[in-house]
């Protein structure tokens, strides 16, 4: 599932997001969710996540148990 929809994540879900300096290679990073960034209900290119490491970028997958 990809996080394009603010609804599907949530601060504790594990995610795999794409930072900032990592946008032109698409490598992706996998953490938890500490807290959500972007406040519309929707983004083309991914809801803004702060992951519980500190990290921030925007989620390209959701990973699912």
């Amino acid at each position: 599932m990809d996080g394009k929809n603010r609804k599907d994540v949530y601060p504790g879900l594990e995610v795999e997001i794409i930072l900032k300096k990592d946008q032109r290679t698409g490598k992706l990073t996998r953490g938890i969710v500490a807290n959500l960034l972007t406040s519309s209900a929707f983004h083309s290119r991914g809801i803004k996540v702060r992951l519980e490491d500190g990290q921030v970028g925007r989620v390209a997958e959701i990973i699912e148990d």
